[in-house]
């Protein structure tokens, strides 16, 4: 019998009135009211409004609805706080994202016509809850004034697909299976381990809804033939009327890559691009962050670190709101990008991100395990290391939406023999990085399909490594040898004197994606497995290439290409 946690809905909190808002098919949310003066003397008068709409329960403890919801009842706003459909004391089907867009149409609607409402509507949240923001852009409502998504995406959760002819795809998180059968198994959540020694996979999640008595109908969706439901009926929210956005992204956010994506594609369309100011914090999909003391890293935050928390969350957003939803100040008083520089205090401001200034910088791998500027080795060479997908390497934290929780040192990864590091010399002043991480490779294998993991790491004086960038790439048909790009995401990172950058290529991050059998069969339905030898190209026309942006290149030092740790040539 398989541990399975059982977590239903949670009171109503005091300060709270709960409605149920009808929907356009008759299905009826449960809606939570929080008004100012709540709940002595509520302040029922016309106001401005912040919709929340979650699936992670409105009145639960996992995303402490209640006190943001006091937070901005405090500001003279009113609250309104709601279950998406199927979701704890919701009716309806759990259905991932696709009812998003009318729901939240419905509801803004039903808003806008209560006697404390004053037509105006914002809307704030995190990750599912931002992209319930996207979803309600998309349906055009014209009471939606602003939005402040945090840690999210529009295509949010959605498994991974090639590009028509494409030999490269992004590599699947495990939680993309994981995830419908928990928070979207159905009205309540359900939490289980997965076992990464027993496959396969898919066999573990059959044993789970047998036990459960009933099906998930978004992980039916996804597997094993995947069905992709529109997810914005009305048309894409990009193609929608532009809504003033507050768009904020965590350095460490695992949800970052879906996030950037949004923010190229806005950057190709005029009116949204007016529209858009970008936050970008050193924090992860958690709220953790990077300056974090050491008494705040726990799992379970206290009611007064909560508190504590709140005004670093709500503020921006309230500054935000007050510009364009109250009308008190211009456009202008918001930064158009504000984005902290890890390792420093405070947030900066620039008008673009990168910022002006930025600049490109190459480095190249070399087969003693240097990493350095200088011209790529002339000679043909390559690293080999062998991918055993009964020994993966491990993903470097429990819970890979709170990376800052542990902050790990992951300097021991280097001593594996299925990862090659390359580490260039230490910088001789303070060095920022702040732009796009890029790798260029050639690779191949012997077995069907391969993986390849690329992390950034700052490594200090005591050999302690702090990962601070990383991408992934799927190369199917890889027995022939293909040039991939890697996407390593975006950073604003200080790189302090004295310490060196590392590189730690791999071929599995596990149990966070899901590792290959080494078959070319579906890894999460795979039973057989073997190992297979990868290759990495190094010199001669086929370099590896990391192309970092940073803002002051003079900083660099002199090239070495003398060995500086382990790879297997």
């Amino acid at each position: 019998m398989l541990q399975i946690e059982h977590v239903g809905p949670g009171p109503v909190s005091p300060l709270a009135r709960e409605e149920f808002v009808r929907m356009r098919d008759g299905i009826r949310l449960a809606t939570d009211v929080y008004l100012p003066g709540a709940p002595v003397a509520p302040d029922a008068a016309p106001g401005d409004t912040v919709l929340i709409r979650l699936p992670y329960d409105k009145s639960g403890a996992y995303t402490y609805i209640p006190l943001i919801a006091e937070y901005f009842t405090a500001r003279g706003y009113r609250v309104v706080a709601q279950d998406v459909r199927g979701k704890f004391r919701s009716e309806g089907e759990a259905l991932l994202f696709v009812n998003e867009a009318d729901d939240g149409y419905d509801t803004i609607d039903w808003i806008v016509n209560q006697a404390w409402s004053n037509g105006r509507v914002a809307m704030w949240g995190d990750s599912y809850y931002g992209y319930t923001q996207w979803a309600a852009v998309s349906s055009q409502h014209p009471a939606l004034k602003a939005i402040a998504p945090r840690v999210t995406g529009t295509q949010l959760g959605e498994p991974v697909r090639a590009a028509a002819g494409a030999r490269t795809r992004g590599v699947e998180w495990g939680i993309t299976y994981l995830y419908p059968l928990t928070y979207f198994h159905s009205q309540d959540a359900y939490f289980w381990d997965l076992d990464p020694a027993h496959r396969p996979y898919s066999a573990q999640v059959e044993a789970v809804l047998a036990q459960l008595g009933s099906r998930s109908i978004s992980y039916d969706q996804w597997y094993p033939r995947p069905v992709h439901l529109p997810r914005f009926p009305n048309g894409d929210p990009f193609d929608a009327r532009p809504v003033p956005t507050l768009h904020t992204i965590g350095w460490w956010d695992n949800c970052a890559p879906l996030s950037w994506a949004d923010v190229a594609r806005i950057e190709q369309r005029p009116a949204w691009a007016l529209n858009h100011f970008l936050r970008i914090e050193s924090m992860d999909h958690e709220s953790y962050y990077v300056d974090d003391a050491v008494e705040d890293r726990v799992e379970e935050r206290t009611h007064e670190q909560l508190l504590a928390g709140l005004p670093r969350m709500l503020e921006p957003a309230l500054a935000f709101f007050e510009v364009f939803v109250r009308g008190n100040g211009a456009p202008t008083d918001i930064p158009r990008v504000a984005w902290n520089l890890a390792g420093t205090p405070g947030m900066r401001a620039s008008e673009t991100w990168p910022p002006p200034d930025a600049a490109a910088l190459e480095l190249f791998a070399h087969a003693g395990g240097a990493l350095s500027p200088e011209h790529p080795p002339a000679e043909p060479a390559h690293a080999d290391w062998l991918h055993d997908p009964a020994d993966p390497v491990p993903s470097s934290v429990a819970n890979a939406f709170a990376f800052l929780l542990d902050a790990p040192d992951e300097s021991a990864l280097a001593d594996r023999d299925d990862v090659i590091a390359f580490t260039t010399d230490p910088v001789a002043e303070d060095l920022d990085l702040t732009g796009p991480v890029r790798a260029e490779a050639v690779i191949s294998s012997d077995g069907p399909v391969m993986d390849l993991f690329v992390r950034l790491l700052d490594v200090d004086e005591e050999g302690r490594a702090f990962r601070i960038a990383r991408g992934q790439v799927h190369l199917r048909d890889a027995t022939d040898a293909a040039r991939v790009e890697v996407d390593l995401g975006q950073l604003g990172y200080r790189l302090r004197a004295g310490h060196r950058l590392r590189l730690h290529l791999s071929s599995s991050d596990a149990p966070e994606f899901i590792p290959q059998p080494g078959t070319g069969e579906d890894p999460w339905g795979a039973t057989e497995l073997t190992t297979n030898r990868q290759r990495l190209e190094l010199g001669g026309d086929r370099p590896f290439r990391l192309t970092l942006t940073i803002a002051s290149p003079g900083a660099w030092p002199a090239a070495s290409t003398e060995p500086k740790g382990p790879t297997h040539v």
